[in-house]
C-alpha cells in the first residue's frame, strides 16, 4: 500500500471533521436568538455566558449524557472496581507519557523553551527508567507532569476562544480548543506512526483508554456533581472554562475543576480516590 496515500487518507478525516465543525458552529451561531438590546442586564449576562447556541448545546449534552450512562460509565465503573489500583495508575502514567511529545511541541510553539526542556527530560526519564512510562519516575525526582495543548498555544498567541460549544461525544469546547484538538492529533508522533504503518487501530484505542481512565478516576466526583447541581449543563460549562483558564495561565488545576463530561479526555492531572472524596465533600 502506498504510504503517502494511506497518510493522506488517515489525516483527511480530522480535517474534514474540523471543517464540518466550524461550519456548524457558524451556522448555528447565526440562528441563535440574541437578548433584547433594551435590556442591558440581559445583554451583559448573554455576553458573559457566551453560549449563543445554548439550546443546541444542551441537546448535544443530553445525548452525551445518554452515551455516558449507556457505555462509558458502566465500563469505567467495572474498570475501577476490578482493576488493581497499581495497574490503573500504570495505565494512566503510560497515557500521560504517550502524550508528552505533543506537550513538547506546544511548549516550543509557545516559545517556552525552559518547559520544553523539562518536558523532554521527563519523557526520556519515564520512557527508560520508568519502563515505557509505566512508572512516573520523573515525578519521583520532582519533575511533575504539566499539560500543554494547541488550544493553549492559540491562547498564548492571543487567539480568542470564541463561543462555548458542546461537541458530540467529545464534550465541552470552543472553536479555539476544537481546532487545537485537531492540530494535536495531526502533530502526535504516535498517530503519524500509526498512519504510516497501517496500524489505524492505535489512535482510537488510545482515545478509548484515555476516556475510561478519566471517567474512572473522576467517577465519584462526576456522580456527586450531577446529583448536587440544579443545572448540570451550566455547572459543566462553568467548570470547563475555569479549568481551561487555569491551564492557559499555567496554574495548578485545583481538585474539583475537572470537567465532568463523557468527552473530556485531555485532563491529565493526577487525582487519587482520596482527592476525589475531598472534592465531593467540598461540593
Amino acid at each position: 500500500m502506498n504510504v503517502n496515500a494511506l497518510t493522506n487518507k488517515f489525516y483527511s478525516m480530522p480535517r474534514a471533521g474540523l471543517v464540518v465543525l466550524l461550519l456548524s458552529v457558524m451556522t448555528l451561531s447565526g440562528c441563535a436568538t440574541a437578548p433584547d438590546a433594551s435590556d442591558p442586564e440581559a445583554v451583559a449576562e448573554h455576553n458573559e455566558i457566551n453560549d449563543p447556541i445554548e439550546p443546541t448545546n444542551r441537546a448535544i449534552f443530553s445525548v452525551n449524557q445518554g452515551l455516558d450512562r449507556a457505555l462509558l460509565k458502566p465500563v469505567a465503573r467495572t474498570y475501577k472496581d476490578m482493576a488493581p489500583e497499581k495497574l490503573r495508575l500504570g495505565i494512566h502514567n503510560v497515557i500521560n507519557n504517550l502524550r508528552t511529545p505533543v506537550i513538547f511541541f506546544n511548549d516550543v510553539l509557545q516559545g517556552d523553551l525552559d518547559h520544553a526542556l523539562i518536558t523532554l527530560i521527563r519523557f526520556l526519564i519515564n520512557s527508560t527508567a520508568g519502563i515505557f512510562g509505566i512508572n512516573d519516575t520523573a515525578a519521583d525526582l520532582g519533575i511533575e507532569f504539566r499539560n500543554e495543548d494547541f488550544g493553549q498555544t492559540l491562547a498564548a498567541w492571543n487567539i480568542p476562544e470564541g463561543p462555548y460549544i458542546m461537541l458530540p461525544v467529545f464534550g465541552p469546547s470552543n472553536p479555539r480548543d476544537a481546532v487545537g484538538r485537531v492540530v494535536d492529533f495531526l502533530i502526535d508522533p504516535l498517530n503519524m506512526w500509526a498512519a504510516n504503518s497501517g496500524n489505524d487501530w492505535v489512535p482510537p484505542s488510545e482515545t478509548a483508554a484515555d476516556a475510561v481512565d478519566f471517567r474512572a478516576r473522576h467517577y465519584d466526583t462526576i456522580e456527586d456533581l450531577e446529583r448536587s447541581s440544579l443545572d448540570f449543563y451550566a455547572a459543566v460549562r462553568s467548570l470547563y472554562r475555569q479549568r481551561r483558564t487555569d491551564e492557559i495561565n499555567n496554574g495548578t488545576v485545583e481538585p474539583g475543576t475537572s470537567v465532568p463530561s463523557i468527552g473530556q479526555f485531555f485532563d491529565d492531572e493526577e487525582h487519587t480516590d482520596d482527592d476525589t472524596d475531598e472534592v465531593s465533600q467540598a461540593n
